[in-house]
């Protein structure tokens, strides 16, 4: 296969030609599936604009199964996406995998399988990416696996390549295409296997790849108690009322992608219990159907139907559920945001978004993307007495749904906006805590039918945006408030000292924390020494930087006085006991004398500082410490004093800098010293810099990180 070039010379319409490449691009992608052993795969797309991926082919399980994914955002945090995004290989190896990594794609397709994916592209050109997917775990591969994969890659590339040749910028053509092995030569007559199948006590059936049944043998139909020309050709689902239950259609999504054997019992009324067993293939599953051995008396009574109600699939609930997992992601309003218009304005189709909401009494937009500013101008001038699709939803809480134009102005003529280029639009009311609050309308540039089904996950999806929403309003109002406080309290400078040159840097913690207890300073003391604190207060909220606050003032009064270190440690603890904050803080309170090139340092469950030498040797102090303060009123701090050299560095710094998910500390701290070793020649800004881009490095930091440098640069004793 990667010696196979794409075609060329094809002749014919350009729609052949087209057809011709969807074949061949789906021919690689088969035959990359078959050299890794894989069942199914899809090849994605990025569109003109560089931001959005789309699936071009795919084959194996039916596309029903890609719904949510079948346009995503390259900001998406998905396997495809992030490899192309990030353009590395990403390997899933198991369900628990997916769960820890990619939590909304478990949650939405909760079944034993592994799952790589891998970027397409040619050299200076970068064209999407492809995922492909294996039943149950499959280990992280060696090298000559990942270079088949990435060979087969660069194929797929090739075929892009021509095929944008061919078809110009414009819309991807698409095609899936399920799996189907020929039949081996030398089958049995049709005959002949039904009389067999007809022997056999219990019922069997076969079902395509798209769940619809394709054989019902006699003794299964009369078990279903359906007549079989009624069966085949359809989803069993879709015509038994006792099978029309999501928990069932789960087991054939369970099989298709776990491509393992599954089972379930099912109430076939008024009180028949059958055992459905599935053993499945890429070209579909056999069923076999047989009398449950159930106990009367265990047999679990069903409610019986109180009305009329529509039937919801497996696969929209999922969709609900992947996104409403995605939105649990988010943090503040512009997280929200991005997330609609990032994944689940793909995930529709849509060309167009607008969000609206109420402020103040007024109309707003909060985000919109597909639209030229001139329209987005029409919704800002909206009023909320107007009468306009998008108020109307918001005011009465009921989505609407017009597949035309003709369908939108025969109920508003003066429709916001009247000419924007679209031509159908979805609307669904944000209500959150039984109030409107706002309205997301999506709209559509070709006539665009709404199905049951995606009525029922646009609405509901409506109301999870709208709680998204209110949740990251609170957040951020939390936020600002927090930040405020913070940006106060720490020093926005700190004091020019002959004979010392000192520099700060803060770093807050990732995963959308910007506040937290982290605090420094440095402080003048009588007879021209300093004191230098570094400190870290439990929490990340308004309460820890309120107390990040107490602390520091309470050192700083403290140090001015002319306590030694313990005595300024054990000062705080007392003030932090009588406060009862339920909180605790750790801090580092070092008294430096520069005339006398001496430090006097005390510790209260603080990391311990490093101290670069001017050789470049890095030392680990290994000071003595009491208890955090705030725990126990009669702690005792002990104070160490130690010589200092012209040149050396003293680095205090707080535990998110060393501390990490999955990090050891005891190599952590090694690996700052050695980054101290390297950058401590440098100027202290220029070393500080690079200690903060060591942090910075270390993905998903949970913590905030504070750092302070200080070095003797001999000005005073030559002062003196």
């Amino acid at each position: 296969m990667v010696g196979r070039p794409p075609p060329s010379g094809a002749t014919g319409t350009p729609e052949e030609r087209r057809e011709a490449d969807l074949d061949a691009l789906t021919q690689a992608l088969e035959e990359m599936l078959h050299e890794i052993g894989a069942h199914t795969g899809a090849l994605y797309r990025l569109t003109p604009d560089g931001q959005t991926l789309e699936v071009t082919v795919m084959t194996g399980l039916p596309r029903e199964f890609l719904q949510p994914w079948e346009r995503v955002g390259l900001r998406a945090q998905i396997p495809v996406a992030d490899a192309v995004r990030e353009d590395r290989l990403v390997w899933v190896p198991t369900e628990k995998d997916m769960v820890r990594e990619y939590p909304s794609i478990a949650v939405a397709l909760p079944y034993e399988f592994s799952l790589a994916a891998v970027p397409v592209s040619t050299p200076g050109r970068r064209y999407g990416g492809v995922f492909v997917v294996w039943s149950g775990p499959y280990p992280p591969p060696p090298a000559g696996t990942r270079d088949r994969v990435a060979a087969a890659a660069a194929v797929l590339g090739r075929q892009l390549e021509h095929l944008e040749q061919i078809a110009g910028q414009g819309s991807p053509a698409r095609r899936d295409r399920p799996v189907c092995p020929p039949a081996p030569s030398g089958t049995a007559p049709a005959e002949a296997l039904g009389a067999m199948v007809a022997r056999l006590p219990e019922g069997m059936a076969t079902l395509d790849a798209r769940g619809r049944l394709t054989y019902v043998s006699p003794k299964g139909a009369a078990l279903l108690g359906e007549s079989p020309l009624r069966l085949l050709g359809v989803q069993p689902w879709t015509v038994l009322p006792w099978l029309d239950d999501p928990v069932y259609e789960d087991r054939y999504r369970r099989a298709m992608i776990s491509q393992q054997p599954t089972s379930f019992v099912a109430l076939r009324p008024p009180g028949r219990w059958l055992t459905f067993e599935l053993f499945p293939s890429m070209s579909g599953i056999t069923v076999r159907i047989t009398p449950a051995p159930v106990e009367p008396d265990l047999v679990p009574e069903r409610p019986a139907p109180t009305g009329v109600s529509l039937p919801t699939r497996a696969g929209a609930i999922y969709h609900v559920l992947h996104l409403a997992s995605t939105l649990t992601q988010a943090a503040g309003v512009q997280d929200v945001l991005g997330l609609v218009s990032d994944q689940i304005m793909p995930a529709f189709g849509a060309q167009a978004m607008v969000v609206l909401a109420i402020e103040e009494g007024r109309l707003r937009v909060l985000a919109h993307r597909g639209y030229p500013e001139p329209i987005v101008e029409q919704y800002r001038r909206a009023s909320l007495t107007s009468s306009t699709p998008s108020v109307r939803t918001m005011v009465t809480g009921v989505p609407g749904f017009f597949e035309s134009e003709k369908e939108l102005y025969q109920l508003y003529p003066s429709a916001v906006a009247p000419d924007d280029g679209m031509s159908s639009w979805a609307l669904m009311p944000l209500i959150a805590s039984g109030r409107p609050i706002g309205t997301l309308l999506l709209a559509f540039t070709e006539p665009h039918p709404f199905s049951v089904e995606e009525r029922a996950v646009l609405t509901s999806l409506g109301g999870l945006i709208a709680q998204a929403l209110e949740r990251a309003r609170l957040y951020d109002a939390k936020l600002e408030l927090a930040h405020g406080l913070q940006e106060g309290l720490l020093p926005h400078a700190l004091p020019r000292v002959p004979g010392l040159d000192a520099t700060a840097r803060y770093l807050p913690g990732t995963e959308g924390m910007d506040i937290g207890g982290d605090f420094y300073d440095v402080i003048r003391l009588p007879g021209g020494s300093i004191a230098a604190i570094i400190g870290d207060v439990q929490g990340h909220n308004v309460t820890a930087a309120a107390l990040m606050g107490q602390v520091r003032t309470a050192v700083r009064a403290y140090a001015t006085t002319g306590a030694r270190p313990g005595e300024v440690l054990k000062r705080t603890n007392h003030l932090l006991v009588d406060l009862d904050p339920d909180l605790f803080a750790s801090c580092v309170y070092v008294h430096l004398d520069v005339a006398a090139r001496t430090a006097s340092l005390a510790r209260a469950g603080h990391p311990q500082p490093l101290l670069r030498h001017p050789d470049g040797r890095v030392e680990v102090l290994d000071l003595p410490g009491g208890l955090l303060l705030g725990i126990d009123p009669e702690a005792e701090y002990p104070c160490v004093e130690l010589p200092l050299d012209v040149g050396a560095v003293l680095a205090l710094y707080t535990d998110g800098l060393i501390e990490a998910p999955g990090l050891d500390i005891d190599d952590s701290l090694a690996a700052l010293g050695g980054e101290l070793a390297h950058a401590g020649a440098r100027t202290l800004d220029d070393a500080a810099e690079s200690l903060m881009a060591y942090a910075r490095r270390t993905n998903r930091r949970s913590d905030d990180v504070a750092l302070l440098l200080l070095r003797l640069t001999g000005e005073a004793a030559e002062d003196t």
